[in-house]
């Protein structure tokens, strides 16, 4: 007994021996003290998580929820390390060199390259030298306990309530021992701080006042939109807000030069009872001239060729719409300029408009800079617009990694642009692309082999609606960005199983209503499709669609698809801004056959191609939210559905969904989750060793996909996640199989049943890693099935039967390597 006692507490010496030493406790100098946690505590109706923001102290950050502060280790590690007499012999040797070669030139283009290339060095010492070396740069120092801070913290917060209309609050904060894992750690403190925010006050009236009757009538009629609600908590922000509502509305009206100094705000908080407030909303006139003026156009000058200059020559000049067009050449249709230009003369001066004007001029892709400027001198009121141009012609290209299947390889992109090709602002552009990939074998379980993807597109852009149309009804129209786009391409895939050709066009009018939404609607999408198969490929094809019912052949059938389709796009604060919450929604329907019935292509009937008549439709709603500056919540649903009404009963093969890969169910290979419970076959005994055979693609008519992201950054451009992904794809048709007696049994449930699809659900889990180069996203994930559909009913938990085996190995199962480009959602 006595014994046990002693190995206990040699335990406990030594458990807190270690513990301190994970948490870096050593580097703490004589009286300081670590911040090992802070708590925020507030009511429910009250954000913590941004009280706890607005503490701007931050504790060590701690592996996997675990008391091990690995940055600061690594940061002191840097620190040991760091010699800054070394950059500073850098700089000074860097100094000398330059100096030199400065000294024993006199070209001044010369003289200016080595200065340039000498910031530039010195720039990155100096960034050493501020900074530390990398270690120091990506670990983090020691949080430590500073009463001024915390204090600080205390008004911070107690200036946020009182900002959100609690007048009367309390905020006190109080300390205790850090006890990680039941340890009471030497030198660690917790921070806790407890907000009681009191009752808020609410806002009881609002009046406006005004010497101008105008801008007092103004202001009434436009109260509806304002953000000062009756019965309403009191929030400064929505004073910001209404200050700057007000603010645009008298500038949209012509109150050219209206500033915000001159609306002040009065809060009467004593007249009334129960935390009830009067707020007066007054316009004050301007010192100088008494009142406010109201400015209208008097004349609009646009010079398409600004900052060029040709000796010996004046610009033409053109007038169209009250409009003069100032330029050397007339290199512009000044029609269709007019109607991206929403100021007009004899009209009060709106800024919405001049932004507007602004924004849809630069949206043509031909100008480089858009700048409005107003004239006002002489009791004028002048409006100029000046542009520059881009490079009429312009090439680009691009080297990159594919990955798709599960097997990286390279592609190269070359795109070449002229502007204005047609001198009516369009713009043609053309794009040429080869790629080669790994992908596996179809036909031999465990190959890999080299696949070819090339193609080239080429479009024209117009900056208009190819329709008729009254020239006023153009001119509506000019807000919203209109476009049309004609392409016409070819597409071409080179694999050991088969060869497969796509001759496309597609004619699509787009708009955006405004910066957020976004409308395509496709006139007209036609295509060729051809294939060439390799003998044992076709057979097994055949083989599949008989025995199976996998309609994977079709796709392979020479074909002509056509089609109509109208997809929508809204895109909330620039989805995958770090700053604040985002939402990216986009739903597409599209109608196949559409022209068929209107019109017999001879090129059908010529060479005796499949059609295909269907209807398909699709969701796709991602969010991003922030929980800090270093971690996110990232959320998908995908749901989509294809119905074929045609003679083959098909889709075309482009149009089946599919479930599984890096940006779908990570824990299945790409395309290999599905359809329902169908069960591919064994390759080996699944009851003995788990394993399946996914060798085949399998497209589904209906699909239905969730899944959930947490993303942290660790240190340096090197971020972690982990993820939970739900999904499956279904037919509208059993699939079947021959059983031993060769009678036709179903595979399993692939089949879409409401009283089944529940249980269908391919679950996933597992972690990533991401190095985040801000211009590139090398992303590395490990999924591992945690309920796989294709097993019996109670068996389908299959997380107790991980394998980590052979990253490109198909039948390796259920852990899946996934290598990818980007986030996946």
């Amino acid at each position: 007994m006595i014994l046990n006692r002693k190995k206990s507490k040699y335990f406990f010496i030594l458990f807190t021996i270690l513990l301190q030493s994970c948490l870096g406790t050593r580097h703490l100098k004589e009286g300081e003290r670590l911040l090992y946690k802070q708590k925020v505590t507030a009511p429910k109706n009250i954000n913590r998580s941004k009280l706890e923001e607005l503490t701007g102290i931050e504790t060590n950050r701690k592996l996997l929820f675990m008391p091990m502060h690995l940055l600061v280790s690594m940061y002191y590690t840097g620190k040991r390390n760091f010699k800054p007499e070394k950059f500073e012999k850098k700089i000074e040797k860097k100094n000398k060199k330059f100096d030199t070669k400065i000294a024993r030139t006199t070209k001044l283009k010369r003289i200016n390259n080595l200065q340039f290339r000498k910031q530039q060095k010195i720039e990155k010492y100096n960034d050493r030298l501020q900074n530390g070396n990398l270690f120091m740069q990506w670990g983090e120092p020691l949080s430590i306990f500073d009463t001024s801070k915390v204090n600080l913290a205390v008004d911070r917060i107690k200036d946020y309530l009182f900002t959100n209309g609690y007048f009367n609050n309390v905020v006190r904060y109080e300390t205790e021992k850090a006890t990680p894992l039941g340890f009471q750690l030497k030198n660690g403190i917790n921070i806790r701080y407890r907000a009681n925010p009191g009752k808020a006050y609410v806002i009881d009236s609002i009046l406006f006042d005004a010497r101008d009757t105008a801008i007092l009538e103004l202001l009434r009629k436009h109260s509806i939109n304002s953000y000062l609600v009756k019965g309403e908590r009191y929030n400064q922000e929505n004073f910001t807000k209404e200050r700057e509502r007000i603010d645009l509305l008298m500038k949209d009206q012509g109150y050219y030069d209206f500033s915000r100094q001159y609306i002040l705000y009065e809060v009467d908080t004593a007249s009334l009872p129960d935390r009830r407030i009067i707020v007066k909303i007054s316009i004050k006139d301007p010192a100088k001239r008494g009142y406010h003026r109201k400015f209208y156009i008097t004349e609009i000058n646009f010079t398409t060729d600004a900052g060029i200059t040709v000796p010996g020559m004046n610009r033409k000049q053109l007038t169209f719409r009250n409009i003069r067009f100032n330029s050397y050449e007339n290199s512009y249709n000044i029609k269709i300029l007019s109607q991206r230009i929403f100021i007009e003369p004899g009209k009060p001066y709106s800024r919405t408009n001049t932004f507007n004007t602004q924004r849809q001029l630069a949206n043509l892709d031909v100008f480089k800079f858009v700048n409005i400027n107003f004239d006002t001198t002489g009791g004028q009121f002048i409006a100029n617009i000046f542009t520059s141009t881009f490079d009429r012609y312009q090439w680009s290209h691009e080297v990159g990694l594919s990955v798709t299947q599960g097997f990286p390889g390279p592609y190269y992109n070359l795109n070449f642009k002229k502007r204005n090709i047609f001198r009516g602002l369009e713009n043609f552009e053309m794009n040429g692309r080869i790629g080669y990939e790994g992908v596996a074998a179809a036909t031999e379980l465990g190959s890999v082999y080299q696949s070819v993807d090339a193609g080239i597109n080429a479009s024209i852009t117009f900056p208009q609606f190819l329709i008729p149309l009254r020239e006023e009804t153009r001119y509506r129209f000019g807000k919203l960005n209109p476009r049309t786009k004609a392409q016409l391409g070819f597409n071409y895939t080179d694999r050991p199983e088969y060869q497969r050709s796509n001759t496309s066009f597609t004619y699509t009018y787009s708009w955006d209503n405004s910066r957020i939404r976004r409308f395509d609607f496709t006139f007209a999408s036609l295509s060729i499709i051809n294939s060439k198969l390799r003998p044992d490929f076709d057979n097994l094809l055949d083989s599949l669609f008989v025995y199976q019912g996998n309609t994977l052949k079709f796709s392979f059938d020479p074909s002509f698809v056509s089609s109509t389709g109208f997809a929508m796009s809204w895109n909330h604060n620039n989805y995958g801004n770090l700053e604040e919450n985002s939402i990216y929604f986009r739903w597409a329907v599209e109608s196949g056959g559409t022209f068929q019935g209107l019109y017999t292509f001879p090129v059908i009937e010529n060479r005796n191609l499949q059609t295909f008549r269907y209807l398909r439709f699709n969701a796709d709603i991602r969010r991003i939210t922030i929980i800090n500056k270093n971690t996110t919540l990232a959320f998908r649903f995908n749901a989509g559905v294809g119905y074929s009404y045609g003679d083959n009963q098909a889709l075309p093969y482009e149009k089946y969904f599919f479930a599984g890969g890096s940006n779908s169910v990570r824990a299945w290979r790409p395309r290999r989750l599905g359809p329902g419970s169908y069960r591919p076959d064994e390759s080996t005994n699944p009851e003995k060793d788990g394993l399946y055979s996914y060798r085949f693609e399998v497209p589904g008519e209906i699909l239905l996909e969730n899944s959930v992201e947490l993303r942290r950054k660790l240190f340096g451009f090197f971020e972690g996640a982990i993820f939970f992904d739900i999904g499956n794809v279904w037919t509208f048709k059993p699939r079947v199989k021959l059983d031993e007696n060769d009678n036709v049994v179903e595979n399993g449930n692939s089949q879409f049943k409401l009283t089944e699809f529940y249980k269908e659900f391919g679950i996933g889990t597992g972690f990533g890693f991401r190095f985040n180069f801000s211009f590139l996203i090398l992303r590395f994930d490990v999924g591992m099935k945690v309920y796989d559909p294709a097993r019996p009913e109670g068996d389908r938990f299959v997380l107790n039967k991980i394998k980590f085996l052979g990253p490109f190995g198909i039948n390796r199962e259920p852990v899946i390597y996934n290598i990818g480009v980007g986030f996946p959602f």
